[in-house]
């Protein structure tokens, strides 16, 4: 049986893998168009490639796709995190966890994952074909007529689309009959040009909870981490508002409100008892030098400015109540504008793609044409950064694997 995988990414791989490990019958063929297969597992992770989330219950794992959570929840009670390190494992490859629950190699070098699937490809028998351009894909009675660039015609009998996020496979895909989610970036920083944060880059709060605002109705909100840029806003809590709020961020032009608490873990009124009695019994200190809430210091001395306090001059007995109330709405209820979105790195991860409704996730073949398999960001899925986005491309890969060689 002739087997052929379009797209040499993690998905493409590691589906090519799982097909002639388990069907050693089928002959397996990788066709990729650039000189240099798994460039995007190359450069995740800034080279050390996040192969995965230590989170190894489906259920909580689902929660961390923006689109795709639903859809991969059966998927991942087949094939989730567990299995992707003890598949690592197999191969010679150990992963670590971090603090935060990101798994990477041992290595700290992306270049052993590739190398891992480069050499698990080439033991089970695949053969790799890069540089090698698909122009189109005809569906025909005994499977699939494939066209090359350079004018070769490739057969095969089944075929697994693994283009990731780019126009040329969703056009394939379309061409199959499916219909595509219009793609949009996920995963990016929001660009607020706000004097509150003017040469403050590198300033950073452990635990902010924000809120995305259109027409003062709250539409998303996130908790974590928050990096002050030359630009803006970063950090853990802005790439998984700009996930679950991509689509709706795109129809807005990237223009919206951004409510920032910077002491979720405070009630307002008792951040209002700390500063009342911070007011009496320090009443002869300078503001500036002494803040009684955990923010970072030069974070306060502008935030106490926008509140109507002299930095240099004001004492905490000459702070009123007005004053005091919009201390405490800068510090919980902080209002930002977003005027534009930046990127993140190098993992620029897009939502869109082919509806998941045409799919079915028991096989990821299509419901609009046998003999048709989808997997990884060719898929309307996308996950928040930590290696979700990974994670899908191996489960995805792996369920096309197992069944694409099976004789039906």
């Amino acid at each position: 049986m002739n087997i052929v995988i379009i797209g040499g990414g993690a998905a493409g791989f590691f589906g090519a893998i799982a097909c002639a490990q388990a069907h050693p019958h089928t002959r397996v063929t990788l066709l990729e168009s650039a000189r240099q297969p798994l460039s995007k597992v190359r450069v995740s992770g800034g080279g050390r490639c996040n192969v995965t989330h230590a989170c190894f219950d489906p259920a909580l794992l689902v929660q961390n796709y923006p689109r795709g959570g639903k859809a991969l929840r059966g998927a991942f009670s087949r094939f989730q995190a567990k299995e992707t390190v003890e598949w690592f494992q197999q191969q010679g490859v150990a992963l670590k966890t971090e603090a935060d629950g990101r798994m990477f190699p041992t290595t700290d070098d992306s270049g052993t994952i590739v190398e891992c699937l480069m050499w698990a490809a080439k033991k089970a028998g695949v053969v790799v074909h890069t540089g090698t351009h698909v122009q189109q894909v005809d569906h025909q009675k005994n499977g699939f007529e494939i066209q090359l660039k350079s004018g070769q015609l490739v057969h095969s009998d089944r075929l697994l689309l693994a283009t990731g996020s780019n126009l040329q496979g969703y056009e394939i895909a379309r061409s199959l009959g499916h219909t595509i989610e219009p793609p949009v970036p996920s995963l990016f920083t929001f660009n607020v040009n706000d004097p509150r944060l003017e040469d403050l880059a590198g300033v950073s709060v452990p635990s902010a909870q924000i809120q995305l605002q259109v027409n003062d109705k709250t539409l998303f909100k996130q908790t974590g981490a928050l990096l002050i840029t030359h630009w803006g806003l970063s950090g853990p809590a802005v790439l998984k508002l700009s996930a679950w709020g991509a689509r709706a961020l795109h129809e807005q032009q990237y223009h919206a409100t951004l409510r920032v608490n910077l002491l979720p873990q405070m009630n307002p009124e008792v951040v209002r008892e700390q500063l009342i009695a911070v007011r009496s019994q320090l009443a002869r200190r300078l503001v500036a030098t002494s803040c009684p809430v955990p923010v970072p210091r030069r974070l306060w001395e502008r935030l106490i400015v926008s509140a109507g306090i002299i930095q240099d001059e004001t004492r905490w007995a000459d702070v009123s109540n007005k004053m005091l109330n919009q201390l405490i709405q800068e510090l919980t209820q902080g209002q930002y504008t977003i005027n534009g979105k930046g990127v993140f790195k190098e993992e620029f991860v897009t939502c869109g793609g082919v509806k998941l409704n045409e799919v079915n996730f028991k096989t990821m073949e299509s419901r609009q044409c046998s003999g048709l398999y989808l997997a990884g960001e060719i898929l309307d899925i996308d996950g928040v950064t930590g290696g979700f986005n990974f994670q899908s491309a191996w489960t995805t890969g792996w369920l096309a694997g197992q069944a694409m060689g099976a004789v039906s």
